[in-house]
């Protein structure tokens, strides 16, 4: 028997459930081409929204070493500094820096409520943010998604994405009860919607209690920030784990990001809202039945988005299935993400590659 057999079970579980994931070496060429197991693709589920991640400017900025650790042990660099005062001046609040929004939401979530505190999540929020809650020492309610006629009354925090990254819908946050605390997760909203691409929150005109973004997706970067309050920034500083017990942002990622800023404008966002009606509109068209409101068009095909996936890559493609845990089991999808990148050549391709749906009622 070896010591290794109780992982080896498991994979064996997860296989037999059809679960089994493999990493994929993807080899860009451009914005949204790439070459996959050495063959050329249309690249059709990256988040990076508007082709930032190509950016010369953005990637010349990338100067700097590490940061050799924790900012409360090593000291803050300067472009730390720099990156929260611009976040600052954007946002009109102070801006507190973290590696990941994953690292963020487990700060936010597991500081912020208490004993005795309840927290209502939207049942469709990330896994970061449910990590984050399950660290907390408060209760938590799951409300139905986009419905705040749920959410409990007693509720202390409420907790919701501003662009959900599966279902690709807002909620109405002007609806959403003012007496809790909000806190909004925009990781797929900065950079792409809003004014200064702010997020939903700031298009609806809605100051959040606690507002999560990140650079890694339309800033076409890496890292994440926490705005609020300076109550906000100072408890996190001296109670949030994630923050205190990590290595900084390394210099060249809070570079790359500070350049980002400048680099993300109304032009390019319009771009993205063009694109991704134009690609909506055409697959309309073709049959399918396309959820969400923005640039991120999910389309709910079943157990039988690996195979659509497969075809995709076979026909020069580039979406692979979203499965179950991610999503609920029978709502298993193709998750299309358009690009301001994106020519209208690319999203024909992309529509004409999805073909016509199998089974026209969905």
């Amino acid at each position: 028997m070896s010591r290794y057999d109780a992982w080896r079970n498991r994979l064996e579980r997860i296989r037999h459930e059809g679960q089994y994931r493999t990493l994929k070496t993807l080899e860009p060429t451009g914005p949204v081409t790439a070459k996959l197991h050495g063959e050329s693709v249309l690249v059709a589920c990256s988040n990076d929204y508007l082709g930032l991640a190509w950016d010369p400017e953005i990637r010349a900025a990338a100067q700097g070493g590490g940061s050799t650790g924790s900012r409360l042990i090593s000291g803050s660099r300067p472009i730390h500094r720099q990156l929260e005062e611009a976040l600052e001046k954007r946002f009109g609040r102070p801006a507190l820096l973290f590696n990941s929004g994953y690292q963020a939401n487990l700060a936010v979530f597991s500081t912020l409520a208490v004993t005795g505190d309840q927290i209502a999540s939207d049942q469709a929020n990330h896994a970061s943010m449910i990590d984050g809650m399950r660290l907390s020492a408060a209760q938590r309610t799951v409300f139905e998604h986009a419905r705040p006629e749920t959410i409990p009354d007693d509720t202390t925090l409420i907790s919701t994405e501003g662009l959900f990254s599966m279902d690709g819908d807002i909620p109405d946050l002007t609806s959403y009860p003012t007496e809790p605390w909000l806190a909004v997760d925009e990781a797929h909203a900065f950079g792409a919607i809003g004014p200064q691409g702010r997020g939903v929150a700031a298009a609806q005109g809605i100051e959040p209690d606690v507002v999560v973004g990140t650079f890694g997706k339309a800033m076409g970067g890496s890292g994440a920030f926490v705005v609020g309050p300076p109550e906000l920034k100072e408890l996190l500083i001296n109670a949030g784990r994630s923050f205190i017990f990590t290595t900084a942002m390394p210099e060249p990622v809070a570079a790359m990001a500070l350049a980002s800023l400048t680099r993300n404008t109304r032009e390019q966002r319009e771009r993205l809202a063009h694109n991704a009606a134009y690609l909506r509109r055409n697959l309309t068209q073709q049959g399918w039945t396309v959820l969400g409101q923005h640039h991120i068009l999910p389309v709910v095909v079943g157990p039988s988005a690996v195979d659509l996936s497969d075809t995709l890559f076979n026909r020069g493609v580039f979406s692979p299935a979203i499965r179950y845990p991610t999503v609920p089991r029978g709502k298993e999808r193709i998750r299309l993400t358009v690009s301001a990148a994106h020519e209208h050549s690319h999203l024909n391709e992309i529509a004409s590659a999805m073909g016509v749906p199998s089974n026209p009622e969905r």
